[in-house]
């Protein structure tokens, strides 16, 4: 039994509901630390107001993949009911989040709406490894690329289009501009249709279909064997005694953060410390009691478990999703601080300097969307991992760039340094999921593509906790740097791409 090839408008129906999410995602990226400082938080503030958002991937995602495997609706099938309720919840959160009256409120809404995206956005990697026979894999993630760029443009754009019908882009001092809160509203409703469109006029392969798709690739392919009960009860102890170290580590930074008064933002990475010790604690204990068919077992596992080509991306996209969330946080206060020369977000120059922003991430987004068919042309004339090389290498000079930029022209700022930065995204978002796709059993997709989210996660969780402390320390509080950081992160992880091996036997671990 084999999938059927799917026709061209068929991979764009069920692509299209990312269109919508990535709507909600840009306005979130582009304008919520605008809405942080409109509310009144300091620029080092900034990464541990932003700290909600991959803290709840890392919670969600998993969850969700491993909940959505197990699923099945007579009428909306296994991915779909987690893409309608993630897109009735980020709706609703799109039009609470402007009208924030108080920064607390606004923190918490980021919480509810990243939450909110994470439902909607993490079935979609799972839904094209479902659908897609490996030949149009690549492909679908390049349509997913395509719409996520077409999206993420649009959003970007909408308060400088909005501006320009005569809508307010300035407002006293702490309250939200009303070309803000009408982009998010717009961007509430467009979430909501294409997710539904997705939901509607896409279908799913059966539970025994699925069954017998991943029968059929035991035969074809090397599967390494199930882990016996043995092998489980010394993974205990090995739990057992890492968990003791990285607690007693978290404890310890902790304890030196407290007693030398540091900035408040490194608990992020401490108490994430802690966590994963107590984590592995409570996992060597499950394991000890012969619970191994547990389904947090599983996720927690699954870092030690995961195929090859796995433990490779995982760095790839470590110090990729660093670079990027050093942008999402930074860009705004680089630009109105570095080039433009203010902090007042009340003044002209600011919010003239926070559009270019908005500007900025709409242009790495249709560039993004541009190239998103050529990556994969240049993969099969040489390689997947060379493609992502060189890719992120453009990404990292692109985010460097704006450093040397002293004149705020519409090209300089917000053409020039996007280019790299979209032809870099454009692969992020497909090249990585690609080469995933293929070394994963058909029945648990949902539940690895989850896993693979904790490597977008963490890299995000220390850039929150620590970048904050180091423009703070030994930058005079000027977010340029955390820029220069990023773009140096960006180039290392295409040097990474070029080790990871892109042909990897599946684990089938039931």
């Amino acid at each position: 039994m084999k999938k059927r090839t799917l026709g061209f408008w068929e991979i764009w129906n069920m692509s299209f509901g990312f269109l919508g999410i990535q709507m909600g995602f840009a306005l979130q990226n582009a304008n919520v630390s605008r809405i942080f400082q409109t509310l009144g938080a300091e620029i080092d503030d900034i990464p541990i107001l932003w700290v909600a958002a991959p803290l709840t991937g890392l919670i969600v995602q998993p969850i969700i993949g491993y909940l959505s495997d197990r699923t099945w609706h007579s009428r909306l099938g296994r991915r779909r009911p987690y893409f309608l309720v993630g897109a009735i919840l980020a709706s609703l959160a799109l039009f609470i989040m402007p009208n924030s009256p108080v920064l607390w409120v606004a923190a918490g809404m980021l919480w509810i709406l990243d939450a909110s995206i994470n439902v909607s956005m993490e079935p979609f990697r799972a839904f094209v490894g479902d659908n897609l026979p490996d030949e149009q894999r690549t492909k679908g993630f390049a349509m997913q690329s395509f719409f996520i760029g077409i999206g993420a443009y649009v959003a970007s754009k909408l308060p400088l289009m909005l501006t320009y019908f005569g809508v307010a882009n300035t407002a006293a001092e702490g309250i939200i501009p009303d070309s803000v809160k009408y982009s998010f509203y717009i961007g509430g409703v467009a979430f909501f249709v294409a997710v539904l469109w997705t939901v509607l006029r896409s279908k799913e392969y059966s539970p025994e279909e699925i069954r017998a798709f991943e029968a059929q690739e035991k035969e074809s392919k090397p599967v390494e064997s199930d882990f016996s009960e043995e092998w489980y009860q010394k993974n205990g102890t090995s739990h057992l005694i890492k968990g003791i170290i990285v607690l007693f580590i978290g404890l310890l930074a902790s304890f030196l953060v407290y007693n030398y008064h540091l900035k408040a933002d490194l608990y992020v990475l401490t108490l994430g410390l802690i966590s994963f010790g107590g984590l592995a604690l409570i996992v060597s204990g499950l394991l000890q009691k012969n619970n191994s068919k547990n389904g947090f077992v599983n996720i927690v596992n699954d870092f030690q478990m995961m195929p090859k080509v796995m433990k490779q991306l995982a760095w790839v996209q470590f110090f990729s999703w660093f670079a990027l969330f050093s942008m999402w946080i930074y860009a705004t206060g680089a630009v109105t601080e570095h080039i433009y020369k203010t902090t007042d977000t009340t003044s002209e120059a600011y919010n003239i300097g926070a559009n270019q922003v908005g500007e900025m991430f709409a242009n790495y987004n249709i560039i993004a969307a541009a190239v998103a068919f050529l990556l994969p042309l240049l993969a099969k004339r040489t390689s997947r991992k060379f493609t992502h090389f060189l890719a992120l290498v453009a990404g990292g000079l692109g985010l460097m760039s704006l450093y040397f930029i002293t004149n705020p022209t519409t090209f300089m700022i917000e053409w020039l340094p996007m280019i790299g930065v979209g032809v870099a995204w454009a692969s992020i978002l497909s090249v990585p999921y690609a080469m995933l796709s293929g070394s994963l059993p058909a029945s648990k997709m949902g539940y690895y593509m989850g896993v693979f989210n904790f490597f977008i996660v963490i890299p995000q969780l220390v850039a929150a906790s620590i970048l904050g402390f180091l423009v703070s320390k030994f930058f005079n509080n000027e977010p340029i740097y955390a820029l220069l950081i990023g773009g140096c992160s960006m180039i290392l992880a295409g040097i990474l791409s070029l080790m990871v091996n892109d042909k990897e036997t599946i684990t089938i671990n039931e």
